[in-house]
Parts: structure tokens; sequence; C-alpha cells
């Protein structure tokens, strides 16, 4: 027998949407699974109302550049990195607005987990867009700007930094455990 609580009726245990690491989280921070929840979407929102702000306006910036006199005089290259960074934002923009309609269709229906993992997963991936719309805009505009090398050498720091700051160092510090709280303890 173990001390940990039963899953949920219909959870799925094993997968994606096992409820068990959320109640361990929970009870190790001695609050409630709903409490744990309802934080966990607020953080997730917070995260995506600071990334999405500058995702629109890359986004634009990239839309009104088509309509510029000097955009036909683009070449190959350049109009490929116009079309990586463009498609990147637009497909940024939807990933990270996905948690939305997500929570609109499971909406009081006490899937509030499924919605944490989902738009964790999707901001995720809507991160890593943004690298590549923010890479793809550099090339561009150095491109036209410097030139062919220093668009290489600008776009080529910014895609390292980027990779390095937003996902090899977290990544480090959770694996090396850095700065981890002492365990929440309750009286007995």
């Amino acid at each position: 027998m173990t001390d940990e609580p039963a899953p949920a009726a219909g959870a799925q245990v094993g997968t994606a949407f096992d409820p068990t690491p959320a109640i361990r989280a929970a009870e190790r921070r001695g609050e409630s699974l709903d409490a744990l929840l309802d934080r966990n979407v607020a953080e997730l929102l917070q995260e995506v109302r600071v990334v999405f702000t500058g995702v629109q306006l890359l986004f634009a910036f990239l839309l009104g550049l088509a309509f510029s006199q000097r955009f036909r005089e683009l070449d190959g290259f350049q109009v490929g990195a116009y079309l990586v960074a463009l498609l990147s934002a637009a497909l940024a923009a939807i990933v990270l607005i996905a948690p939305v309609p997500f929570h609109r269709m499971i909406f009081r229906r006490r899937q509030k987990a499924a919605l944490v993992v989902v738009a964790d997963r999707f901001l995720a991936v809507g991160l890593a867009l943004v690298v590549t719309a923010i890479t793809g805009s550099v090339l561009l505009v150095l491109d036209v700007v410097l030139g062919r090398g220093w668009a290489i050498l600008g776009s080529g720091l910014t895609a390292v930094v980027g990779v390095l700051t937003w996902y090899v160092l977290p990544l480090a510090v959770r694996r090396g455990r850095l700065g981890t709280a002492p365990a929440h303890r309750t009286s007995d």
C-alpha cells in the first residue's frame, strides 16, 4: 500500500496527463491540487503575455515588409530568409494563442491538468519558433544592410544566444537541481 492518493477517475496513469506528478507537487508545497493547477495556469498565461507582445510586433513588421518598395529588390536568399522569419512568426503566434481555444474546449470539465501540460508544450514550441523568427529577421536585415557575411555571423550569434539562454541554461539548471528549495515539510 502507498501513501500516494489514487488518481482521479478516468486519469491516464503513465501518460502525459497522469495527475500523479501534480498531486505530489501540491503535497510538497502544502497546497491543494486545484490551487497548484490554478497557479500553474496563471504562471503560463503570464509567460505567454510576455512573449506574445514581441511576437505580435515582429509579425507586424514582417507583414509590412512585403508591401515596401524595396522588397522587390530582394534576391532569392533574402526572400528565403524573409519567408522563414514570416512563417516562424505566424506559427509562433498560432501556437502561443493555442492554449486559449484549448481552454475554451475543456472549460468546466475538470481537465485543468491537461491544460497545464498542453499549454506548457505549446509554450516550449512557440519559444523555439520565436527564436527562429528572430534569427531569420536578423539574417534578412543584416544581409540587406551589411552583406551576407555579417548577416550569417549576426544571425548565427542570435541563434546561439537564443538557444543557450532559452534552452541550454534552464535545462542545465533543471538537471543539476541548482537553486532547488528544500522540501516543504508539514507537521504531523
